[in-house]
């Protein structure tokens, strides 16, 4: 949440009435990504070029554990330099590529990987590396299939699945790792006799390589600001080519498609690279290679054969082109400011393995609190504590579910966070009371810069600490934001994590610190602007020579700064209560890793139908890089959105996995309440949607949880052979529930066309009307009035939903299910359905109900059933670790013991059942027939609906359908 304000004006910085582009750097405009493209491009035009690093064949040092050796690397443009190589292969056949200058004159940075990785990886105890003349290589994994080659001259390093390339380091020769150096005088050019410039008959191999000039090594000036750049010239060149693959997905944040258009070559679709850069940027373009608040730089190729992907563990300024020469190759290059090249080549083969080598590698997403699935509702601001008292009064009189009411900057006072402003919220505990007695919370903003002012104890303590970040001379850093002159602390300082921690607790700390003692524990927690933003700063961020605790420049840190910020809030948060409940954080800046940690949200979208539609494929690329707890806000941050917009970004934001409406402080009331109809019950009938599925969302966190794979999954990641639907990216699966949805996002449209993959019936998640399943797939055109949502069930999928309307969702808790089964062609179906209690940790000690349901063919019967999973699958119950032991009669089933299945209807069957029993008891049905889901035509499917047939959902259950 950026925008003009009364502040800003007070400090006379220019009104803000759009994106600024000039307020942010272009390759062109750093001295780092110019030399990095020069290098690109000098490559490019010469046919002999070649990698000047290679490995010195005879430093090769296999470890003891021989899944990792070492080696030295020279360099033949500075042999005088060293730099040191190490390969590890990890038990999951992840491979780990390090290189990094010794005993130089400085230390480059390299904890990026540790703030990202969730746990030191194990190494595969099994890989054995032979050592030839040219090179060093291993299989990978204990696969036979899979190679990972090292060659010496020059040093390049390529994975290799049945004999074909799939990831290469180096392959382009456009490695370069600027080694640390002493700042030489300028040398006078060498002069004849004749008194004109000698020219030097052979060509300097460090121009060919470098280029002529420094440029800009030792200082750089952008607008106002000046880099001083104390430690020279520390950039890093790396480019990675997926010769066999032929799109490209990952590194978010960029508002563009989900298979990234290219930056380089010819018809280049962009001419600026992507940036890795987190900025806090003002009303962004819709279609834009510009860093935005967060970066994870992860990137993931993929064919009909197999996925790959890569992690490159940098946290500096990161520009990537990328470049498709054909429609079955990709090639990028990436160039970072400053660190070491860490990458680790992930070698798939399924997008499953990908997901699941990531999670690994940073950690899979916290399985949030269920209540932060439901609809949160924020403006920035409710005013005071009458306003948010009337707000959840007009949802409740409209009966329009809702679970978190938030509030923006100004209840606090001064912009002094955690300290209420008590003419307007002179009550917030009896406030927070209010709202929690309907079983909401509330979220309430916190952002990293405190107001310089001693009265302000949590400034005070923070100096007194000190635990501030610090200018390039070693003095507290001051810049401006809402607070006015501010100051940030410094996450990277562990003297910072416990008094943080302190902050939140909501009773009086004994050791006499701060604490938000006008605070419950239903109070949670959103964390903006932490890039960190700083009006007055170069980038609207901090200076580059800033220094963060350790002495490592504000240059090499940058994108992991606000990642921690938002870690600590969550760990704080978590150790406010005993025992423990779920936190739930909302953060703007992210990294790899921050997705145990939290939700994000895509920043300052505007109320537009483009920004409607790329939020979708923006929340879809932070799935797939592992953060899948995202959302864009509901109508746009700026803007006020007509209704049939405004109806149409429910209806798509309800399938986000973090639902939230946001609104300006300049925009118009647009609460759903205030709606004139037919909006009003279109936007309040998409709320209650989100709700009746619910049961669906958590499952699909569960399984996010625990294995990685996205909670909303575009097309290749489901059909990984379907070519045609590889760059799909309007519509997506909600996951492995089934489901497919086409969120509409254009102006007066009345029907969509939507691409139904694979060869199995798809059924409309509505009126049941049956859509034959086309061996290659097929297009078809449905009707999508403004009342109409395209959604699917894929047939031999059962979905679990709870339709009863409430006010939020822990009130729904023993309400009972309803199951659709849609049967697919062979008349069989499966579906999951997961519970605990939602709130606290419980879960991780076994305290949940997870389910397996099944429908079966049996000669002339169908078995429906359902039986516990969590007994069979320890390995993945929980964070995949195994529970040792497993009761499936749990404290927890037995607190839900009394919920039952009311309604079970099945889609498809192939005729009128004779009888539908369980176990000996006849149950009540009606049929409605109609086409089969064997059919090959379209038309209304039959219907089976089953009356009241399971009293308990924790407990094995089986239905006899006879045919």
């Amino acid at each position: 949440m950026r925008a003009v304000s009364s502040l800003l004006l007070l400090v006379a910085l220019p009104a803000v009435l759009a994106v600024k582009t000039e307020d942010f750097k272009t390759c062109s405009q750093q001295a780092f990504c110019r030399r990095g493209r020069a290098l690109s491009e000098r490559a490019e035009k010469d046919p002999l070029w070649k990698s000047p690093y290679s490995v010195v064949a005879s430093s090769v040092v296999i470890d003891s554990d021989h899944a990792s050796f070492a080696a030295a690397v020279k360099s033949s443009l500075y042999p005088e330099i060293k730099f040191g190589l190490d390969v590890k292969v990890h038990e999951d056949g992840v491979v780990r590529v390090k290189m990094d200058e010794v005993d130089g004159l400085r230390k480059r940075y390299d904890e990026a990987a540790s703030w990202a990785l969730v746990k030191e990886p194990k190494i595969n105890p099994n890989i054995k590396w032979t050592v030839g003349k040219q090179d060093i290589r291993a299989s990978v994994g204990g696969a036979d299939d899979v190679e990972i080659v090292v060659a010496f001259e020059p040093l390049k390093v390529t994975l290799f699945r049945n004999g074909k390339e799939q990831v290469v380091l180096n392959g382009l020769g456009l490695l370069h790792m600027e080694h640390f150096r002493t700042k030489d005088a300028p040398k006078e050019p060498e002069v004849g006799e004749d008194g004109t410039q000698v020219v030097l008959e052979t060509p300097n191999p460090r121009a060919w390589f470098e280029g002529d000039e420094e440029d800009g090594y030792w200082e750089e000036t952008w607008r106002s600001w000046t880099d001083s750049k104390p430690k020279g010239p520390e950039s890093l060149s790396l480019d990675i080519s997926f010769p066999n693959h032929g799109h490209v997905y990952g590194i978010p944040q960029h508002a563009t498609r989900l298979s990234l258009p290219t930056t380089a070559g010819e018809n280049s679709y962009y001419d600026e690279p992507y940036r890795l850069w987190n900025s806090d940027v003002f009303e962004y373009l819709a279609d834009s290679t510009m860093s935005l608040y967060g970066s994870i730089p992860v990137l993931y190729a993929h064919n009909a054969e197999s996925t790959v992907g890569i992690f490159n563990a940098i946290s500096s300024d990161t520009y990537i082109d990328v470049a498709h020469p054909d429609t079955k190759s990709s090639f990028t290059h990436w160039v970072s400011e400053s660190g070491i090249l860490d990458v680790f080549i992930l070698p798939g083969p399924t997008p499953a393995d990908i997901f699941k080598q990531f999670g690994n590698l940073v950690g899979n997403p916290a399985l949030p609190a269920h209540w932060s699935l439901g609809y949160h509702q924020c403006r920035w601001n409710y005013v005071s504590s009458e306003d948010v008292r009337s707000v959840q009064k007009r949802f409740d009189e409209e009966d329009i579910p809702v679970d978190v009411f938030w509030l923006d900057i100004e209840y606090a006072e001064d912009h002094k966070y955690f300290i209420w402003d008590k003419k307007t919220f002179p009550d917030p505990v009896e406030m927070t009371n209010d709202v929690s007695a309907n079983a909401r919370k509330m979220v309430v903003i916190v952002d990293p810069h405190l107001k310089r002012v001693t009265s302000y104890p949590v400034y005070k303590e923070a100096v007194e600490l000190d635990v501030l970040s610090k200018t390039k001379d070693n003095n507290e850093y001051e810049g401006w934001c809402w607070s006015g002159s501010s100051a940030w602390v410094d996450f990277f300082n562990p003297k910072s994590w416990d008094w943080w921690k302190g902050l939140f607790k909501t009773t009086q700390s004994k050791n006499g610190k701060y604490a938000w003692t006008d605070s419950t524990s239903d109070v949670h927690i959103w964390n903006d602007m932490n890039e960190p933003s700083i009006f007055n700063g170069p980038e609207i961020s901090m200076p580059r020579d800033n220094i963060h605790y350790g002495g490592w420049e504000h240059r090499d840190v940058h994108n992991i700064n606000g990642m921690l910020f938002s870690n600590q809030t969550w760990q704080a948060l978590k150790a406010r209560t005993d025992p423990p409940q779920r936190p739930f954080v909302l953060t703007r800046s992210f990294y790899a890793g921050s997705q145990r940690f939290g939700a994000m949200w895509t920043g300052d979208n505007l109320g537009t139908w483009e920004h409607m539609a790329v939020g979708i494929k923006m929340v879809l690329a932070n799935n797939l890089a592992g953060f899948s707890f995202s959302g864009s806000d509901v109508g746009g941050f700026f803007g006020n959105p007509d209704p049939e917009m405004l109806a149409r970004w429910y209806q798509a934001g309800i399938f986000s996995p973090f639902f939230r409406a946001h609104a300006h402080i300049d925009t118009k009331r647009r609460e759903p309440y205030l709606l004139d109809e037919p909006y009003k019950s279109i936007v309040k009938d998409a709320i209650r949607l989100r709700y009746n599925m619910l049961p669906v969302w958590y499952t699909a966190f569960r399984e996010a949880s625990t294995t990685g794979l996205p909670v909303i999954r575009p097309h290749f990641v489901v059909f990984p052979q379907d070519e045609s639907a590889f760059a799909i990216d309007d519509q997506f699966f909600i996951g492995s529930s089934g489901l497919l949805v086409k969120p509409v996002t254009e102006k007066g449209a009345t029907k969509a066309s939507v691409y139904l993959p694979g060869n199995q019936p798809w059924y409309d998640y509505f009126t049941h009307r049956i859509h034959a399943g086309a061996s290659k797939g097929r297009t078809v055109d449905v009707v999508a009035e403004l009342h109409q949502i395209p959604l699917f069930i894929r047939g031999g999928s059962i979905i679990a939903t709870k339709e009863r309307p409430r006010r939020s969702s822990p009130l729904m808790k023993f309400d009972p299910y309803t199951l659709r089964v849609a049967l697919d062609q062979d008349q069989s179906a499966q579906g999951e359905l997961y519970v605990d209690d939602g709130v606290t940790f419980s879960h991780e000690k076994g305290q949940f109900v997870w389910r397996s349901l099944k429908a079966q063919k049996q000669g002339e019967t169908i078995k429906l059933s359902s039986h516990d999973l969590a007994s069979t699958n320890l390995a993945v119950a929980v964070d995949g670790a195994a529970l040792t032991k497993y009761n499936p009669s749990n404290n927890f089933a037995k607190t839900i013991e009394s919920v039952r299945i009311e309604e079970i209807v099945i889609l498809g069957l192939a005729s009128k059942p004779s009888r539908v029993i369980a176990g000996k008891e006849q149950l009540e049905w009606d049929f409605y027939p109609g086409v089969a889901a064997s059919a090959k035509e379209d038309g209304a499917p039959s219907q089976l609906f089953i009356k009241n047939p399971v009293s308990s959902i924790s407990q094995d259950w089986e239905i006899s359908i006879d045919l």
